[in-house]
Protein backbone atom coordinates (compact mmCIF):
# COMPACT_ATOMS: atom_id res chain seq x y z
CA UNK A 1 0.00 0.00 0.00
CA UNK A 2 1.38 3.35 -1.02
CA UNK A 3 1.69 6.23 1.47
CA UNK A 4 -0.98 8.18 -0.44
CA UNK A 5 -3.44 5.30 -0.21
CA UNK A 6 -2.67 4.81 3.48
CA UNK A 7 -3.36 8.49 4.22
CA UNK A 8 -6.58 8.35 2.21
CA UNK A 9 -7.88 5.33 4.11
CA UNK A 10 -6.92 6.89 7.43
CA UNK A 11 -8.88 10.02 6.56
CA UNK A 12 -11.86 7.93 5.50
CA UNK A 13 -11.81 6.07 8.80
CA UNK A 14 -11.64 9.29 10.79
CA UNK A 15 -14.48 10.75 8.75
CA UNK A 16 -16.58 7.68 9.53
CA UNK A 17 -15.67 7.95 13.18
CA UNK A 18 -16.83 11.56 13.21
CA UNK A 19 -20.36 10.55 12.18
CA UNK A 20 -22.54 11.11 9.10
CA UNK A 21 -24.89 13.93 8.19
CA UNK A 22 -27.85 11.56 8.57
CA UNK A 23 -26.82 10.66 12.12
CA UNK A 24 -26.39 14.32 12.99
CA UNK A 25 -29.84 15.15 11.69
CA UNK A 26 -31.36 12.33 13.76
CA UNK A 27 -29.74 13.70 16.89
CA UNK A 28 -30.95 17.23 16.14
CA UNK A 29 -34.49 15.98 15.57
CA UNK A 30 -34.42 14.67 19.15
CA UNK A 31 -33.39 18.11 20.38
CA UNK A 32 -29.87 16.96 21.28
CA UNK A 33 -26.39 17.73 19.97
CA UNK A 34 -23.93 15.14 18.73
CA UNK A 35 -20.94 14.07 20.80
CA UNK A 36 -18.50 16.24 18.86
CA UNK A 37 -20.81 19.25 18.88
CA UNK A 38 -20.96 18.95 22.66
CA UNK A 39 -17.18 18.71 22.90
CA UNK A 40 -16.82 21.82 20.73
CA UNK A 41 -18.97 23.81 23.19
CA UNK A 42 -17.33 22.36 26.31
CA UNK A 43 -13.70 22.97 25.38
CA UNK A 44 -11.79 26.11 24.51
CA UNK A 45 -11.72 26.61 20.70
CA UNK A 46 -9.36 24.32 18.76
CA UNK A 47 -7.90 22.78 21.93
CA UNK A 48 -9.45 19.29 21.90
CA UNK A 49 -7.28 16.27 21.09
CA UNK A 50 -9.04 12.95 20.50
CA UNK A 51 -7.55 9.63 21.58
CA UNK A 52 -8.43 6.08 20.44
CA UNK A 53 -10.25 7.52 17.42
CA UNK A 54 -10.07 4.30 15.38
CA UNK A 55 -10.97 1.76 18.07
CA UNK A 56 -13.49 -0.80 16.80
CA UNK A 57 -15.86 -3.21 18.58
CA UNK A 58 -14.21 -6.54 19.35
CA UNK A 59 -17.23 -8.61 18.27
CA UNK A 60 -17.65 -7.27 14.75
CA UNK A 61 -19.75 -10.22 13.58
CA UNK A 62 -22.48 -9.22 16.07
CA UNK A 63 -22.68 -5.64 14.86
CA UNK A 64 -25.05 -6.21 11.93
CA UNK A 65 -22.94 -4.35 9.39
CA UNK A 66 -22.15 -1.45 11.74
CA UNK A 67 -18.48 -2.34 12.11
CA UNK A 68 -17.56 0.18 9.43
CA UNK A 69 -18.05 2.83 12.12
CA UNK A 70 -14.97 3.58 14.22
CA UNK A 71 -14.72 4.96 17.74
CA UNK A 72 -17.15 2.35 19.17
CA UNK A 73 -19.79 4.83 20.28
CA UNK A 74 -17.73 7.09 22.52
CA UNK A 75 -15.38 10.01 21.87
CA UNK A 76 -12.53 10.37 24.36
CA UNK A 77 -9.69 12.85 24.63
CA UNK A 78 -8.35 15.94 26.34
CA UNK A 79 -8.26 19.67 25.84
CA UNK A 80 -8.46 23.03 27.57
CA UNK A 81 -11.38 24.40 29.58
CA UNK A 82 -10.73 27.92 30.83
CA UNK A 83 -7.09 27.31 29.92
CA UNK A 84 -6.68 24.16 32.03
CA UNK A 85 -6.33 20.56 30.84
CA UNK A 86 -9.46 18.39 31.21
CA UNK A 87 -10.22 14.86 29.98
CA UNK A 88 -13.60 13.85 28.57
CA UNK A 89 -15.60 10.80 27.48
CA UNK A 90 -18.59 11.75 25.34
CA UNK A 91 -20.92 8.92 24.37
CA UNK A 92 -22.01 8.99 20.73
CA UNK A 93 -25.67 8.02 20.44
CA UNK A 94 -25.38 7.86 16.66
CA UNK A 95 -23.29 4.67 16.91
CA UNK A 96 -25.35 1.73 18.17
CA UNK A 97 -27.27 4.09 20.43
CA UNK A 98 -24.12 4.86 22.39
CA UNK A 99 -24.42 1.39 23.95
CA UNK A 100 -21.51 0.27 26.08
CA UNK A 101 -19.41 -2.70 25.02
CA UNK A 102 -15.97 -3.94 26.00
CA UNK A 103 -13.91 -1.59 23.81
CA UNK A 104 -16.29 1.31 24.55
CA UNK A 105 -15.62 0.79 28.27
CA UNK A 106 -11.87 0.39 27.68
CA UNK A 107 -11.76 3.82 26.03
CA UNK A 108 -13.55 5.46 28.96
CA UNK A 109 -11.39 3.74 31.58
CA UNK A 110 -8.21 4.67 29.71
CA UNK A 111 -9.25 8.34 29.62
CA UNK A 112 -10.10 8.23 33.33
CA UNK A 113 -6.76 6.65 34.23
CA UNK A 114 -4.93 9.25 32.15
CA UNK A 115 -6.82 12.05 33.92
CA UNK A 116 -5.88 10.54 37.27
CA UNK A 117 -2.23 10.06 36.30
CA UNK A 118 -1.85 13.61 35.04
CA UNK A 119 -3.98 15.25 37.76
CA UNK A 120 -6.69 16.60 35.46
CA UNK A 121 -10.48 16.83 35.96
CA UNK A 122 -12.62 14.27 34.14
CA UNK A 123 -15.99 15.00 32.50
CA UNK A 124 -18.38 12.26 31.34
CA UNK A 125 -21.07 13.18 28.82
CA UNK A 126 -23.63 10.39 29.10
CA UNK A 127 -26.00 9.58 26.23
CA UNK A 128 -26.40 5.82 25.96
CA UNK A 129 -28.94 3.07 25.50
CA UNK A 130 -27.16 1.02 28.16
CA UNK A 131 -25.22 -2.22 28.00
CA UNK A 132 -24.59 -3.65 24.53
CA UNK A 133 -26.69 -6.81 24.56
CA UNK A 134 -24.70 -8.41 21.72
CA UNK A 135 -21.56 -8.49 23.90
CA UNK A 136 -23.21 -10.08 26.92
CA UNK A 137 -21.23 -10.18 30.13
CA UNK A 138 -18.28 -8.31 28.59
CA UNK A 139 -20.37 -5.14 28.61
CA UNK A 140 -21.22 -5.69 32.29
CA UNK A 141 -17.55 -6.17 33.09
CA UNK A 142 -16.92 -2.87 31.34
CA UNK A 143 -19.31 -1.06 33.66
CA UNK A 144 -17.59 -2.58 36.69
CA UNK A 145 -14.19 -1.31 35.50
CA UNK A 146 -15.63 2.19 35.06
CA UNK A 147 -17.09 2.09 38.58
CA UNK A 148 -13.69 1.06 39.96
CA UNK A 149 -12.01 3.93 38.12
CA UNK A 150 -14.62 6.34 39.55
CA UNK A 151 -13.85 5.14 43.06
CA UNK A 152 -10.09 5.35 42.54
CA UNK A 153 -10.34 8.94 41.31
CA UNK A 154 -12.84 10.05 43.97
CA UNK A 155 -11.51 12.98 45.98
CA UNK A 156 -8.31 13.05 43.91
CA UNK A 157 -9.52 14.75 40.72
CA UNK A 158 -12.87 16.48 40.14
CA UNK A 159 -15.31 14.15 38.34
CA UNK A 160 -18.34 15.69 36.64
CA UNK A 161 -21.15 13.85 34.86
CA UNK A 162 -23.68 15.26 32.41
CA UNK A 163 -26.81 13.28 31.50
CA UNK A 164 -27.70 14.46 28.00
CA UNK A 165 -29.99 11.63 26.91
CA UNK A 166 -30.96 8.23 28.31
CA UNK A 167 -29.03 6.73 31.22
CA UNK A 168 -30.57 3.57 32.65
CA UNK A 169 -29.76 0.41 34.56
CA UNK A 170 -26.21 -0.09 35.79
CA UNK A 171 -25.08 2.93 33.77
CA UNK A 172 -26.51 5.30 36.41
CA UNK A 173 -23.98 4.27 39.04
CA UNK A 174 -20.98 5.83 37.32
CA UNK A 175 -22.59 9.31 37.46
CA UNK A 176 -23.71 8.48 41.00
CA UNK A 177 -20.06 8.01 41.99
CA UNK A 178 -18.91 11.36 40.60
CA UNK A 179 -18.75 14.69 42.43
CA UNK A 180 -21.49 16.53 40.54
CA UNK A 181 -24.28 15.52 38.15
CA UNK A 182 -25.78 17.78 35.49
CA UNK A 183 -29.03 16.93 33.70
CA UNK A 184 -31.07 18.53 30.93
CA UNK A 185 -34.85 18.67 30.85
CA UNK A 186 -34.80 16.21 27.91
CA UNK A 187 -32.64 13.61 29.71
CA UNK A 188 -33.60 10.87 32.13
CA UNK A 189 -31.93 8.29 34.37
CA UNK A 190 -33.34 5.41 36.40
CA UNK A 191 -32.44 1.92 37.60
CA UNK A 192 -35.47 0.27 35.99
CA UNK A 193 -37.63 1.77 33.26
CA UNK A 194 -41.36 2.45 33.18
CA UNK A 195 -42.19 -0.91 31.58
CA UNK A 196 -40.52 -2.89 34.37
CA UNK A 197 -42.10 -0.67 37.02
CA UNK A 198 -45.49 -1.22 35.41
CA UNK A 199 -45.14 -5.02 35.22
CA UNK A 200 -43.58 -5.58 38.63
CA UNK A 201 -45.07 -2.80 40.78
CA UNK A 202 -48.29 -2.08 38.82
CA UNK A 203 -47.34 1.61 38.77
CA UNK A 204 -48.04 3.56 35.60
CA UNK A 205 -45.39 6.22 35.17
CA UNK A 206 -43.69 7.97 32.25
CA UNK A 207 -39.95 8.28 31.71
CA UNK A 208 -40.03 11.92 32.76
CA UNK A 209 -42.06 11.20 35.90
CA UNK A 210 -39.82 8.30 36.84
CA UNK A 211 -36.40 9.79 36.22
CA UNK A 212 -36.52 13.02 34.24
CA UNK A 213 -34.06 15.82 34.86
CA UNK A 214 -36.54 17.97 36.77
CA UNK A 215 -37.55 15.07 39.03
CA UNK A 216 -33.93 14.37 39.96
CA UNK A 217 -33.24 18.08 40.50
CA UNK A 218 -36.27 18.70 42.74
CA UNK A 219 -37.31 15.38 44.33
CA UNK A 220 -34.45 12.88 44.57
CA UNK A 221 -31.54 15.31 44.70
CA UNK A 222 -29.56 13.09 42.32
CA UNK A 223 -28.98 16.02 39.93
CA UNK A 224 -27.00 18.97 41.26
CA UNK A 225 -27.74 21.13 38.20
CA UNK A 226 -30.67 21.28 35.77
CA UNK A 227 -30.33 22.89 32.33
CA UNK A 228 -32.86 23.58 29.60
CA UNK A 229 -30.70 22.11 26.84
CA UNK A 230 -27.28 20.69 25.98
CA UNK A 231 -25.60 24.05 25.40
CA UNK A 232 -26.70 25.51 28.73
CA UNK A 233 -25.62 22.33 30.50
CA UNK A 234 -22.13 22.38 28.97
CA UNK A 235 -21.65 26.05 29.82
CA UNK A 236 -22.63 25.29 33.43
CA UNK A 237 -19.91 22.62 33.50
CA UNK A 238 -17.35 25.17 32.32
CA UNK A 239 -18.57 27.56 35.02
CA UNK A 240 -18.27 24.99 37.82
CA UNK A 241 -14.79 23.88 36.73
CA UNK A 242 -13.70 27.50 37.20
CA UNK A 243 -14.17 27.04 40.96
CA UNK A 244 -12.48 23.63 41.30
CA UNK A 245 -8.77 22.79 41.37
CA UNK A 246 -7.30 20.38 38.84
CA UNK A 247 -6.64 17.85 41.61
CA UNK A 248 -6.42 17.47 45.37
CA UNK A 249 -2.77 18.57 45.41
CA UNK A 250 -3.56 21.89 43.72
CA UNK A 251 -5.26 25.02 45.00
CA UNK A 252 -8.53 26.24 43.44
CA UNK A 253 -8.07 28.85 40.70
CA UNK A 254 -7.29 32.29 42.12
CA UNK A 255 -8.59 35.36 40.27
CA UNK A 256 -7.22 38.77 41.31
CA UNK A 257 -10.23 40.65 42.70
CA UNK A 258 -11.66 43.82 41.24
CA UNK A 259 -14.01 44.14 44.22
CA UNK A 260 -12.62 46.13 47.16
CA UNK A 261 -11.81 43.73 50.05
CA UNK A 262 -12.56 46.53 52.52
CA UNK A 263 -15.93 47.30 50.97
CA UNK A 264 -18.67 47.81 53.56
CA UNK A 265 -22.12 46.26 53.13
CA UNK A 266 -24.71 48.61 54.68
CA UNK A 267 -27.46 47.01 52.56
CA UNK A 268 -27.33 43.96 54.84
CA UNK A 269 -29.33 45.92 57.42
CA UNK A 270 -32.22 46.12 54.97
CA UNK A 271 -31.90 42.54 53.67
CA UNK A 272 -32.08 40.80 57.07
CA UNK A 273 -35.03 41.89 59.27
CA UNK A 274 -34.34 42.30 62.98
CA UNK A 275 -37.55 40.41 63.75
CA UNK A 276 -36.41 36.74 63.94
CA UNK A 277 -39.80 35.60 62.70
CA UNK A 278 -39.60 37.38 59.34
CA UNK A 279 -38.09 35.52 56.37
CA UNK A 280 -35.50 36.79 53.89
CA UNK A 281 -33.44 35.28 51.08
CA UNK A 282 -30.00 34.29 52.39
CA UNK A 283 -28.71 34.24 48.80
CA UNK A 284 -28.98 38.04 48.85
CA UNK A 285 -26.72 38.09 51.91
CA UNK A 286 -24.16 35.90 50.13
CA UNK A 287 -24.29 37.97 46.94
CA UNK A 288 -23.73 41.15 48.95
CA UNK A 289 -20.66 39.78 50.72
CA UNK A 290 -18.79 37.96 47.92
CA UNK A 291 -16.69 39.33 45.07
CA UNK A 292 -18.80 41.01 42.38
CA UNK A 293 -21.98 39.44 43.77
CA UNK A 294 -21.27 36.19 41.92
CA UNK A 295 -22.52 32.99 43.59
CA UNK A 296 -22.77 29.57 41.91
CA UNK A 297 -25.46 27.65 43.79
CA UNK A 298 -25.33 23.85 43.99
CA UNK A 299 -28.54 21.80 44.33
CA UNK A 300 -30.58 24.96 43.82
CA UNK A 301 -33.93 23.15 43.42
CA UNK A 302 -33.53 20.49 46.13
CA UNK A 303 -33.66 20.86 49.93
CA UNK A 304 -34.14 24.59 49.59
CA UNK A 305 -34.03 25.18 53.35
CA UNK A 306 -30.25 24.84 52.99
CA UNK A 307 -28.21 26.86 50.47
CA UNK A 308 -24.77 25.69 49.34
CA UNK A 309 -22.49 26.88 46.58
CA UNK A 310 -19.23 28.46 45.46
CA UNK A 311 -18.13 32.08 45.36
CA UNK A 312 -14.95 34.11 45.74
CA UNK A 313 -13.72 36.30 48.56
CA UNK A 314 -10.70 38.48 47.78
CA UNK A 315 -10.18 36.32 44.70
CA UNK A 316 -10.06 33.03 46.64
CA UNK A 317 -12.64 30.28 46.06
CA UNK A 318 -14.83 29.59 49.10
CA UNK A 319 -17.80 27.34 49.73
CA UNK A 320 -20.92 28.68 51.45
CA UNK A 321 -23.28 26.64 53.64
CA UNK A 322 -26.27 28.69 54.77
CA UNK A 323 -29.69 28.20 56.33
CA UNK A 324 -32.52 29.58 54.17
CA UNK A 325 -35.27 31.26 56.29
CA UNK A 326 -37.57 31.44 53.25
CA UNK A 327 -38.08 27.64 53.31
CA UNK A 328 -39.18 25.75 56.45
CA UNK A 329 -37.92 28.75 58.46
CA UNK A 330 -34.37 27.53 57.81
CA UNK A 331 -34.76 24.38 59.92
CA UNK A 332 -32.49 21.42 59.20
CA UNK A 333 -34.19 18.28 57.89
CA UNK A 334 -32.93 15.03 56.37
CA UNK A 335 -32.50 16.39 52.85
CA UNK A 336 -30.74 19.52 54.05
CA UNK A 337 -28.35 17.39 56.11
CA UNK A 338 -27.48 15.22 53.11
CA UNK A 339 -27.09 18.25 50.85
CA UNK A 340 -24.74 20.09 53.19
CA UNK A 341 -22.77 16.95 54.04
CA UNK A 342 -21.94 16.21 50.41
CA UNK A 343 -20.91 19.81 49.75
CA UNK A 344 -18.70 20.02 52.85
CA UNK A 345 -16.89 16.84 51.87
CA UNK A 346 -16.29 18.17 48.34
CA UNK A 347 -14.85 21.39 49.76
CA UNK A 348 -12.63 19.48 52.16
CA UNK A 349 -11.34 17.16 49.42
CA UNK A 350 -10.34 20.06 47.17
CA UNK A 351 -8.95 22.56 49.72
CA UNK A 352 -11.86 24.98 49.53
CA UNK A 353 -12.52 26.99 52.74
CA UNK A 354 -16.05 26.70 54.16
CA UNK A 355 -18.06 29.71 55.30
CA UNK A 356 -21.22 28.92 57.27
CA UNK A 357 -24.03 31.44 57.64
CA UNK A 358 -26.30 30.48 60.52
CA UNK A 359 -29.91 31.46 61.01
CA UNK A 360 -31.42 28.25 62.30
CA UNK A 361 -34.19 27.58 64.84
CA UNK A 362 -33.34 23.88 65.10
CA UNK A 363 -34.01 20.55 63.43
CA UNK A 364 -37.35 19.95 61.73
CA UNK A 365 -39.63 17.96 64.10
CA UNK A 366 -42.13 15.26 63.20
CA UNK A 367 -42.58 11.53 62.76
CA UNK A 368 -41.58 11.62 59.08
CA UNK A 369 -38.20 13.03 60.05
CA UNK A 370 -37.66 10.63 62.95
CA UNK A 371 -38.75 7.59 60.95
CA UNK A 372 -36.65 8.73 58.00
CA UNK A 373 -33.50 8.85 60.13
CA UNK A 374 -32.90 12.50 61.00
CA UNK A 375 -30.62 11.31 63.82
CA UNK A 376 -28.42 9.35 61.42
CA UNK A 377 -28.42 12.03 58.75
CA UNK A 378 -27.86 14.85 61.19
CA UNK A 379 -24.91 12.87 62.52
CA UNK A 380 -23.51 12.75 58.97
CA UNK A 381 -23.52 16.55 58.94
CA UNK A 382 -21.67 16.64 62.26
CA UNK A 383 -19.11 14.14 60.98
CA UNK A 384 -18.49 16.14 57.81
CA UNK A 385 -17.82 19.37 59.71
CA UNK A 386 -15.65 17.64 62.33
CA UNK A 387 -13.64 15.77 59.70
CA UNK A 388 -13.01 18.79 57.47
CA UNK A 389 -9.50 20.21 57.86
CA UNK A 390 -9.94 23.24 55.58
CA UNK A 391 -10.50 26.72 57.08
CA UNK A 392 -13.98 26.88 58.64
CA UNK A 393 -15.47 30.33 59.25
CA UNK A 394 -18.94 30.99 60.62
CA UNK A 395 -21.22 34.02 60.89
CA UNK A 396 -24.45 33.95 62.93
CA UNK A 397 -26.96 36.28 61.32
CA UNK A 398 -29.94 35.89 63.69
CA UNK A 399 -30.98 32.63 65.37
CA UNK A 400 -28.70 29.81 66.50
CA UNK A 401 -30.66 27.44 68.69
CA UNK A 402 -30.04 24.08 70.29
CA UNK A 403 -28.40 21.20 68.49
CA UNK A 404 -28.49 23.10 65.23
CA UNK A 405 -25.91 25.52 66.66
CA UNK A 406 -23.67 22.61 67.59
CA UNK A 407 -23.69 20.82 64.23
CA UNK A 408 -22.90 23.80 61.97
CA UNK A 409 -19.20 24.65 62.31
CA UNK A 410 -19.25 25.41 66.03
CA UNK A 411 -16.06 25.75 68.10
CA UNK A 412 -16.63 22.23 69.38
CA UNK A 413 -16.35 20.95 65.80
CA UNK A 414 -13.05 22.78 65.24
CA UNK A 415 -14.55 25.91 63.71
CA UNK A 416 -11.65 28.33 63.22
CA UNK A 417 -13.10 31.83 63.49
CA UNK A 418 -16.74 32.46 64.46
CA UNK A 419 -18.61 35.74 64.42
CA UNK A 420 -22.12 37.00 65.18
CA UNK A 421 -24.15 40.09 64.48
CA UNK A 422 -25.29 42.13 67.54
CA UNK A 423 -28.91 40.96 67.32
CA UNK A 424 -27.99 37.28 67.05
CA UNK A 425 -29.60 34.84 69.47
CA UNK A 426 -27.54 31.91 70.79
CA UNK A 427 -29.36 29.63 73.19
CA UNK A 428 -30.87 26.22 73.72
CA UNK A 429 -34.18 27.60 72.43
CA UNK A 430 -36.09 30.83 71.88
CA UNK A 431 -37.13 32.98 74.83
CA UNK A 432 -40.85 32.16 74.53
CA UNK A 433 -40.20 28.42 74.58
CA UNK A 434 -37.80 28.71 77.51
CA UNK A 435 -40.31 30.72 79.57
CA UNK A 436 -43.02 28.18 78.83
CA UNK A 437 -40.84 25.46 80.35
CA UNK A 438 -39.06 27.28 83.16
CA UNK A 439 -41.82 29.56 84.41
CA UNK A 440 -45.00 27.73 83.46
CA UNK A 441 -46.52 27.74 86.95
CA UNK A 442 -45.54 31.34 87.61
CA UNK A 443 -47.20 32.48 84.39
CA UNK A 444 -50.39 30.55 85.17
CA UNK A 445 -50.60 32.08 88.64
CA UNK A 446 -50.10 35.66 87.41
CA UNK A 447 -52.99 38.11 87.29
CA UNK A 448 -52.22 38.76 83.63
CA UNK A 449 -50.49 35.63 82.24
CA UNK A 450 -49.79 37.16 78.81
CA UNK A 451 -48.06 40.25 80.20
CA UNK A 452 -46.09 38.20 82.73
CA UNK A 453 -44.98 35.76 80.04
CA UNK A 454 -43.79 38.61 77.83
CA UNK A 455 -41.98 40.23 80.77
CA UNK A 456 -40.14 37.00 81.57
CA UNK A 457 -39.34 36.41 77.89
CA UNK A 458 -37.82 39.87 77.58
CA UNK A 459 -35.70 39.26 80.68
CA UNK A 460 -34.58 35.85 79.38
CA UNK A 461 -33.75 37.40 76.00
CA UNK A 462 -31.60 40.08 77.55
CA UNK A 463 -29.85 37.72 79.95
CA UNK A 464 -29.23 34.64 77.83
CA UNK A 465 -30.24 35.02 74.15
CA UNK A 466 -27.53 37.36 72.93
CA UNK A 467 -24.10 36.88 71.36
CA UNK A 468 -22.19 38.61 74.13
CA UNK A 469 -22.73 35.71 76.54
CA UNK A 470 -21.27 33.31 73.93
CA UNK A 471 -18.40 35.70 73.25
CA UNK A 472 -17.63 35.91 76.97
CA UNK A 473 -17.40 32.09 77.05
CA UNK A 474 -15.12 31.99 73.99
CA UNK A 475 -17.71 30.21 71.87
CA UNK A 476 -17.57 32.96 69.25
CA UNK A 477 -14.58 35.16 68.50
CA UNK A 478 -16.26 38.54 68.04
CA UNK A 479 -19.53 40.41 67.63
CA UNK A 480 -19.42 42.48 64.45
CA UNK A 481 -21.66 44.97 62.69
CA UNK A 482 -23.44 43.55 59.61
CA UNK A 483 -21.85 46.11 57.27
CA UNK A 484 -18.38 44.83 58.28
CA UNK A 485 -19.14 41.20 57.34
CA UNK A 486 -17.23 41.15 54.05
CA UNK A 487 -14.13 42.84 55.47
CA UNK A 488 -14.00 40.66 58.58
CA UNK A 489 -14.53 37.40 56.66
CA UNK A 490 -11.78 38.30 54.19
CA UNK A 491 -9.35 39.07 57.01
CA UNK A 492 -10.25 35.77 58.68
CA UNK A 493 -9.82 33.92 55.38
CA UNK A 494 -6.37 35.38 54.79
CA UNK A 495 -5.05 34.20 58.14
CA UNK A 496 -6.64 30.72 58.00
CA UNK A 497 -5.57 29.85 54.42
CA UNK A 498 -2.25 28.60 55.79
CA UNK A 499 -4.05 26.20 58.15
CA UNK A 500 -2.38 22.81 58.61
CA UNK A 501 -4.26 20.39 60.83
CA UNK A 502 -2.68 17.16 62.02
CA UNK A 503 -4.62 14.10 63.11
CA UNK A 504 -3.68 10.73 64.54
CA UNK A 505 -3.24 8.22 61.68
CA UNK A 506 -6.04 5.75 60.98
CA UNK A 507 -7.35 3.80 58.03
CA UNK A 508 -10.72 5.57 58.03
CA UNK A 509 -13.46 6.65 60.37
CA UNK A 510 -16.93 5.13 60.51
CA UNK A 511 -19.10 7.93 59.18
CA UNK A 512 -22.86 7.47 59.75
CA UNK A 513 -24.51 6.02 56.66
Amino acid sequence: MSMEEYVRKLRERKALAAGTTQDTEMQHQKGRLTARERIAILFDPHSFNEIDTLVMPRYEHYMGGKSSRYGDGVVTGFGLINGRQVFVAAQDASVMGGSLGEMHANKIVKAMHMALSYGCPFVALNDSGGARIQEGVDSLGGYARIFDANCEASGVIPQLSAILGPCAGGAVYSPGLTDFIFMTEQSYMFITGPEVVRSVMQEHVSQEELGGGRIHATESGVAHFLAHNDRECLLKIRDLLGFLPSNNMSDPPYIPPRDDPARRCPELHAIVPIDPGKPYDVREVIATIVDDGRFLEIHELWAQNMVVGFARLDGYVVGFVANQPMTLAGTIDIKASVKATHFIRVCDAYHIPIITLQDVPGFLPGTSQEYGGIIRNGARLIYAYAEATVPKLMLILRKSYGGAYCVMSSKGLRGDLLYAWPNAELAVMGAAGAVNILFRNEVKAAANPHDRSQELADAYQETFNNPYIAAARGLIDDVIEPQDSRRVLIQALRVTLSKRERRMPRKHGLAPM
